[in-house]
């Protein structure tokens, strides 16, 4: 029987051009949200036989509320390793000539800190786990279960939207490939940066990547892995004011459902969120959130943008 690790990987920072960190309170609300919803759906997984990897950068090494962090997932009894080598998969935010690099180096950096962790396996589970996201309560024991055989990579087709603040939650229908999946890798693959990215390449050209491109973003996972969507409800967005992205009213959102569905997740006893919010992002939260999206990508991608462009060169 083979013997396996599987990770349940978190990317805190170190996503795009400013590492995905959007200041000390942002920081500190994100992992507020951590440990009180993802946590707990660690907590009930009906097979513990994972660990939490939780990748940061250099500059969070000495960050105390790291260390918090690492005494209060000890305390609440799940296994972890932290990294602070960045992201380690490709990062579809920054320029394509940079991303592979990038990626490249942070493998390198990255399985020299886990290394030891790992240990003696004959395959590695890498499981995607959104630091603000759940997964059911069965997920790593089904997981394991459909990658004992030829397949490589596994996901959930749909779930479930939450908003932290209010506890309501809803259907979430995806029309592309949520990023809620599992590749399985033999562990000599996993360790080496160069057939690591080969192994989870572009088998064919997808809009705007070529062939040989590593996995650049959870859309093409079927076109890079021999890989299977199970058809379960087996993820749970959470939505609040730090996202950027996600919003409790997405397109994707479906019918209202009853809280006890939380229960399946680990949030039977949560209670609604309360974060410390800037005036600025108050302000913001009153406008529309096309109107949001455009002051961010005018505020983010274009003006500091060019600053971070000058700084740099």
């Amino acid at each position: 029987m083979k013997k396996i690790k599987h990770y349940f990987y978190v990317p805190f920072v170190g996503l795009g051009n400013y590492n995905g960190f959007r200041g000390n309170r942002w920081f500190k609300n994100r992992i507020n949200i951590f440990k009180q919803f993802v946590v707990p759906s660690l907590q009930v997984q009906t097979n513990q036989h994972f660990t939490l990897w939780v990748s940061f950068t250099e500059k969070q090494k000495h960050d105390m509320l790291v260390d918090e962090l690492d005494l209060f997932l000890t305390e609440k009894g799940i296994k972890h390793v932290f990294t602070y080598s960045g992201i380690c998969f490709y990062d579809d935010k920054i320029p394509l000539g940079e991303a592979k690099i990038r990626l490249m180096e942070n493998l390198h950096n990255t399985m020299g800190e886990l290394f030891e962790d790992i240990g003696d396996v004959d395959e590695v589970l890498m499981t995607i786990q959104p630091s603000d996201d759940c997964f059911y309560e069965g997920a790593v024991e089904e997981i394991q279960r459909e990658l004992k055989g030829e397949l490589e990579a596994v996901g959930y087709k749909n779930g479930y939207i939450m908003n932290y603040l209010t506890l309501d939650i809803s259907d979430y229908d995806c029309n592309t490939n949520p990023p809620f999946y599992t590749i399985k890798f033999d562990k000599d693959i996993f360790i080496d940066p160069m057939e690591h990215c080969e192994y989870t390449s572009l088998k064919r050209a997808v809009p705007g990547y070529d062939i040989g491109t590593p996995l650049p973003s959870h859309e093409w996972v079927k076109d890079c892995l021999n890989y299977k969507q199970i058809d379960k409800r087996g993820f749970l967005v959470g939505t609040h004011t730090e996202n950027i992205s996600t919003y409790y009213d997405h397109p994707f959102k479906g019918d209202q459902v009853d809280y006890s569905i939380g229960f399946d997740f680990g949030l039977a006893t949560c209670l609604p969120l309360k974060l410390k919010v800037s005036w600025r992002k108050k302000m913001l939260g009153k406008l529309s959130f096309d109107t949001q999206k455009k002051i961010r990508y005018i505020t983010g991608e274009v003006i500091w943008q060019k600053i971070y462009g000058f700084l740099r060169n």
